[in-house]
């Protein structure tokens, strides 16, 4: 009989101490061969309905570990949009790891799915990573809906209502200005031989077809690129017909990074 995969509450804590909260659900197969985490889009958190969809989907498939990012949901901390997120990412694969996981793969979405290719890039110890409605590039404001985005960032008020409203606490920090993050572009040709998945829908109203097109033109093989007809962004416009092909690709994914790897030795 497959275990139960109703969500645990578990606790994470990152490298910088920020303290993390996540829920893991098991998958199909008592053996835990295959985790997938799931890093949320901005202000998302995994209590919210688009996350627990995907969570729920993807748990037919594998177990999940679903965090909240720093600053978001139930977690600690401030978010910095992209920057230390990779942190919370590495912790949520340690658990993986830690409760029996032979595989892993990160499945990001949106402001995660620039995060989860920035992970593999600059900490390496998956087996796959799926980047879903993912920007290429840092500071994009040609669309209205990353404007207000910017706004909340970049804005104390901004800052004060994406609190008070979306339950999200955003650093007035910023970026280091001598140092700041390495845009997704610059760094998913790093990731190879682990292999790569960019999702992305002909319909997203943040980021259009021009950022998963120069996203996959930078990566190295193994990677893939599919551009979904009729979706929208992230976690709150995905259907069940393409959480359930993500769902069912990961082991194929894992398959072509030891594939690739068995080629570069």
């Amino acid at each position: 009989m497959a275990p139960s995969r109703d969500a645990q509450t578990i606790t994470l804590e990152a490298t910088d101490g920020v303290r993390l909260a996540a829920v893991h659900l098991a998958g199909p197969d008592a053996a835990r061969p295959l985790a997938v985490v799931v890093g949320h889009g901005f202000t998302q958190s995994t209590a919210r309905p688009g996350t627990r969809a995907v969570l729920e989907a993807l748990a037919e498939h594998a177990g999940v570990i679903g965090i909240d990012f720093r600053g978001h949901g139930a977690s600690a901390g401030l978010s910095t949009v992209g920057h230390e997120e990779v942190l919370d990412v590495a912790a949520a694969v340690s658990r993986a790891r830690e409760l029996g996981y032979a595989d892993v793969v990160t499945c990001g979405w949106s402001m995660g799915g620039s995060i989860v290719l920035r992970h593999a890039a600059l900490h390496g110890g998956v087996e796959g990573v799926v980047s879903v409605s993912a920007v290429s590039r840092w500071f994009y404001k040609d669309t209205k809906p990353m404007r207000r985005v910017h706004w909340a960032i970049e804005t104390r008020i901004g800052r004060l209502v994406t609190r008070r409203m979306l339950r999200t606490r955003i650093t007035d920090q910023g970026w280091p200005a001598d140092e700041p993050p390495e845009p997704p572009v610059e760094v998913i040709g790093r990731i190879s031989p682990i292999p790569v998945l960019i999702v992305h829908g002909d319909q997203d109203h943040y980021f259009p077809v021009e950022h998963p097109k120069a996203l996959y033109e930078a990566a190295r093989e193994p990677k893939e690129l599919w551009l979904v007809e009729g979706f929208a962004h992230a976690e709150t416009g995905a259907s069940p017909e393409l959480l359930d092909r993500i769902g069912r690709h990961l082991p194929e994914l894992v398959a072509q990074g030891r594939r690739s790897a068995a080629d570069h030795s």
